[in-house]
């Protein structure tokens, strides 16, 4: 009896190692491989907008193409804070109480604000320059990626390692900075 039992220990062992470890292996690598693709996607979409001063509709679908072919869904969520001075009054309604300083005001703008201006309701060209959303020099503009779907890798990490990986994300990647040039 005892012998049979390691036999089939033996062969379950034979099989984890023969198939499993290096199945998981390569979907780990698959998943390495996922993440430098969206770490090259997102840092060349935001520092080509932080270079140019704004984003079109053909350069925000290019960079989903690219993060497209890693295979995995992911959220993409784009932030400016547009940067404005305002003077600062002892009484706003006179005009000749100005304190001599400015107060600095970011109003922000996201995903929906940028979607609705590069994607508008009308059958204009992607092309077209009234698509084009323009930010100034000295603007904040930032881009989170996170995958949505769970990767083979952490699939079968969490197969071998009998753990519960649940809701987190396997990939997210924020990266941003101040707009450098206005150049339209």
């Amino acid at each position: 009896m005892s012998n049979s039992v390691s036999k089939w220990f033996a062969a379950f062992l034979a099989l984890l190692l023969l198939y499993l470890v290096p199945a998981g292996e390569m979907a780990r690598r698959q998943d390495d491989l996922a993440r430098l693709i969206v770490y090259q996607s997102v840092t060349k979409f935001v520092d080509s907008v932080r270079t140019k001063g704004y984003i079109t509709p053909i350069m925000y679908n290019d960079f989903l193409q690219e993060l497209a072919a890693t295979g995995n869904i992911y959220n993409v969520e784009m932030e400016h804070h547009h940067k404005k001075y305002h003077p600062e009054y002892a009484d706003p309604s006179d005009p000749g109480s100005f304190l001599n300083r400015y107060s600095v005001v970011y109003d922000a703008y996201y995903q929906d604000d940028l979607m609705g201006y590069l994607f508008p309701d009308s059958n204009l060209d992607k092309s077209d320059e009234s698509r084009r959303y323009r930010l100034t020099a000295g603007d904040h503009f930032q881009v989170s990626v996170t995958s949505l779907n769970r990767t083979p890798g952490l699939v079968i990490f969490d197969t071998l390692t009998g753990s519960n990986s649940g809701g987190t994300a396997a990939i997210a990647f924020p990266y941003g900075g101040l707009v450098l040039n206005e150049d339209y």
